[in-house]
């Protein structure tokens, strides 16, 4: 069986197919997954976090938070993005909004971690740093690799306490070294940077075949061309010139395209040439 939700145009990436059927989006990972599905209720997870947090329609005031407090907004279960509709607003301006959750603003260094996980127990990390960089609180790019030292204990005891039984692949967020989301998924626009050893190794795991952990990420940057206009002729060519790769996106709105750069050194140029720092 294939993996199930892959991105059109990505299909090449996600070689060689497992014989169990896999998912790769959340919608599919919700479905095929219903022993573990309730990761994706992240009212529950932030409260498990020890978090303020409650349903809209519960006053943050009540909670104990002040009214000029900053709180995060969110859908409790959203599978169509996990950050889709999130905003910050200010405690005494929560909306009433059916389905939605607010909880404590976290500030701090937001990491996204994917896993590879069997029965339970994590098997190896690729760490991802998002940057300071900001549109609409979206990371301008992705530090891709790298280790995370004592934190990563936070991730494992989640993972332990969370996914008991679970065999595949995870990804987590954290903000400030506190967990925010989890997925039975990976972060699908970092693979390409994970190496080759990665894909065999994930599908040698769930196939329960001989597993070997991949070698740990050497890392690179995924940088995010936010907007409605296609990239320019001068942006594909400084692109070019950083040996990145440019995928036009079609799934996101907002965003013309995502630029994938093996060489952090050279990703970090490109930020400043094209004028995303600022």
């Amino acid at each position: 069986m294939p993996f199930v939700g892959v991105q059109s145009g990505r299909e090449n990436l996600f070689q060689p197919q497992p014989r169990v059927t896999v998912a790769v989006n959340d919608a599919a990972a919700w479905r095929l997954n219903p022993d573990h599905r309730q990761v994706y209720d992240k009212l529950s997870l932030a409260l498990a976090a020890g978090l303020r947090a409650a349903p809209c329609g519960v006053d943050p005031i009540d909670c104990g938070v002040a009214p000029d407090a900053r709180v995060f907004v969110k859908p409790v279960v959203n599978l169509a993005g996990m950050a889709l509709n999130a905003r910050s607003v200010p405690a005494d301006r929560v909306p009433m909004e059916p389905g939605s959750f607010w909880c404590e603003h976290l500030i701090g260094e937001h990491l996204s971690s994917d896993c590879l996980v069997r029965d339970g127990e994590p098997l190896w990390f690729a760490h991802t740093r998002a940057s300071r960089l900001k549109d609409r609180e979206r990371p301008v790019y992705w530090d891709v690799g790298g280790e995370l030292g004592d934190e990563e204990s936070v991730l494992v005891d989640m993972i332990r306490r969370c996914l008991p039984g679970y065999t595949g692949l995870c990804n987590l967020e954290m903000i400030g070294g506190r967990p925010i989301e989890m997925h039975l998924r990976g972060s699908n626009g970092f693979f390409d940077l994970y190496g080759s050893e990665f894909i065999p190794a994930w599908v040698a795991l769930v196939d329960g075949e001989s597993f070997a952990p991949p070698p740990p990420v050497s890392g690179g940057l995924v940088i995010s061309l936010f907007g409605t206009e296609p990239p320019s002729a001068e942006q594909i060519a400084r692109v070019r010139e950083a040996d990145g790769r440019l995928q036009l996106d079609v799934h996101a709105p907002d965003r013309a395209a995502i630029v994938r750069c093996h060489d952090r050194r050279l990703g970090m140029r490109l930020v400043r040439e094209l004028g995303l720092d600022g």
